[in-house]
């Protein structure tokens, strides 16, 4: 017969048992959660708050660890995107002349029409001229992110787009990540569904990121070489995440139809 106080025993016992079980599994989501943000933490855009939160910059733009992913763009939408006006059926060529060679990205306006409706927009209104790619990444992910008017990566366009286009790589493996190819151009966010700007990123080497970030389009292989040679040279000051010690000046940004 099993006394009440060695009932309590028990049941404290088993108690404890589920808490450590519980604990343990916690702490294993928390490594695996952890392992894909600091495989991210290179492509948000920062809009005044910690933008690089998952998998993205941190309120300055710049990730403070080696660690990364793009950075943020503006988290709240003050206008309403650009009413379609682009040939959803059409070919867009995405052109940055910038101060380290030209740089062709091919658009796929039939599967991200939302996306190069706005960058035409805005290129029309020379939006991208005269800014600077803001961050580089060399470790994790690989990627030169541009597109902030204010060169900080806090800046967008003051409204946000849909996402689209995220299955363009596959579903998720067991870490939550997808590989984005060389060449591969996609937008930034803020980490939230729905909260592209104007700030995307130039993939440069094969990165694996959470499929979140719009791909919207590929670099031609002399702009590919241009933002591959700026990834060799490093970031300001030897870290993994920053200014790209090769600065990158956008003098001009063009949409054309093809």
């Amino acid at each position: 017969m099993v006394s009440s106080d060695q009932r309590r025993r028990q049941l404290a016992r088993e108690k404890f048992e589920r808490q450590q079980q519980r604990r343990a599994a916690a702490q294993r989501k928390t490594r695996q959660r952890t392992a894909v943000i600091g495989a991210v933490v290179a492509v948000v855009v920062a809009a005044g708050a910690t933008a690089f939160a998952t998998g993205a910059f941190d309120s300055d733009g710049k990730k403070k660890t080696a660690d990364a992913a793009p950075s943020p763009s503006a988290s709240k939408s003050e206008a309403p995107e650009p009413a379609m006006s682009i040939d959803k059926a059409a070919k867009y060529t995405f052109t940055l002349k910038t101060n380290q060679g030209d740089i062709a990205l091919a658009m796929d306006a039939k599967k991200t029409p939302h996306t190069v409706n706005s960058f035409k927009s805005l290129a029309d209104k020379g939006f991208f001229n005269n800014t600077k790619c803001h961050r580089l990444t060399t470790s994790g992910i690989y990627v030169l992110q541009c597109g902030d008017p204010k060169g900080d990566g806090t800046g967008g366009p003051g409204y946000t787009i849909p996402d689209e286009n995220l299955t363009a790589y596959g579903k998720a493996g067991a870490d939550g990540t997808v590989t984005y190819p060389a060449g591969t151009v996609a937008m930034a966010n803020t980490g939230a569904a729905h909260t592209g700007g104007s700030q995307f990123f130039l993939v440069y080497k094969d990165s694996k990121l959470p499929p979140t970030y719009t791909p919207f389009g590929t670099i031609d292989a002399a702009g590919l070489k241009t933002v591959k040679d700026v990834g060799k040279a490093g970031v300001t000051g030897g870290a993994a995440d920053g200014a790209p010690k090769k600065a990158v000046t956008i003098s001009k940004a063009t949409v054309t139809k093809s």
